[in-house]
């Protein structure tokens, strides 16, 4: 899907949807097809391979120039719900500068983006190209702040759980957290070295405070780095530690478990006993035997309960 707006003037950065290309406008495109694709990179003169970037979701972050387009490939945060669980993952997002356009281009429609459309960005213009790649930079940075405090506060919410818990469930939830935050640790270093190159290319910084803001949002991924690293390594320990108490857990009730069948094993070897069929039984003759065995068998268990107990086997 292709998308193109435009501010309205210098006064008033309010969005209008046009229907047709124009010099200072922005296009956003959304898992184009290839035939979108084609006719995009007609109109626009963007080669092919430069819109089909993105498209690839295993595309690495990266900044190319191809004789007055640039391309600049950050991964960007997205959020996804799987087995009514809230996951984290990324995806590579095409920021391409023209002579006298931007263009956007992801395979999934980003919040970071949607702010703009919905005029969340404060002093945004389309036709501030090299200012508009620098607050789309900045955008994702503060969303990968913002998902690493989800990230943890869901890993808390997690861990209370586990407290009380023996299952799986809350382990697995636990490992896809720790994955998200393999993702985005990953991505926010191949950002960071897309972020430098960018910091010693003029072409990006065309007005005086764009040096000032790259380097904001340098210093905003580099945080959100030592963020992804301080949680997963965090995550993965907590992780440990529940695993043992798990297992330990499970010792616990196999041990008592042992020891009740050690108990109810005495009456099962007396009875059986007494049930051969065999001459000269004990206290056969007395009309008490059966009260009288059935008190020595529940003395013995108490016997050998208080002994598993003292042994810790309860």
């Amino acid at each position: 899907m292709i998308s193109i707006y435009k501010s309205k003037s210098e006064v008033d950065n309010t969005l209008e949807n046009l229907d047709n290309i124009e010099p200072g406008c922005w296009i956003n495109v959304t898992a184009p097809s290839d035939e979108e694709i084609i006719l995009l990179s007609k109109k626009t003169g963007v080669s092919m391979e430069f819109l089909r970037s993105p498209l690839d979701d295993e595309e690495t972050s990266r900044i190319e120039q191809d004789g007055s387009n640039v391309l600049v490939i950050v991964d960007i945060p997205f959020t996804e719900m799987e087995d009514n669980s809230l996951t984290y993952d990324t995806y590579p997002l095409a920021i391409i500068h023209t002579e006298k356009n931007i263009i956007t281009v992801c395979l999934k429609n980003s919040k970071i983006i949607t702010d703009f459309i919905d005029g969340k960005i404060h002093s945004f213009y389309t036709f501030k190209r090299s200012r508009f790649i620098l607050q789309i930079l900045s955008r994702v940075a503060t969303y990968y702040l913002l998902y690493l405090r989800q990230i943890d506060k869901k890993s808390l919410m997690i861990e209370k759980k586990l407290h009380k818990s023996m299952k799986n469930k809350e382990l697995i939830q636990m490992l896809s957290l720790e994955k998200s935050l393999v993702y985005f640790s990953t991505s926010l270093k191949s950002n960071e070295i897309t972020l430098e190159k960018m910091l010693k290319m003029d072409l990006m910084q065309r007005y005086p405070e764009d040096n000032d803001v790259l380097e904001d949002v340098i210093i905003e991924n580099k945080q959100a780095i030592e963020m992804a690293n301080i949680y997963s390594d965090i995550l993965s320990g907590t992780m440990d530690a529940f695993a043992s108490v798990i297992a330990n857990n499970l010792n616990i009730v196999m041990k008592v478990l042992a020891s009740v069948t050690i108990v109810m094993s005495i009456p099962n070897m007396v009875s059986g006993l007494f049930g051969m069929n065999v001459s000269g039984i004990p206290l056969s003759g007395t009309g008490n035997g059966f009260a009288i065995i059935l008190g020595g068998i529940t003395i013995l268990c108490i016997l050998v309960t208080i002994f598993l107990n003292k042994m810790d086997m309860f």
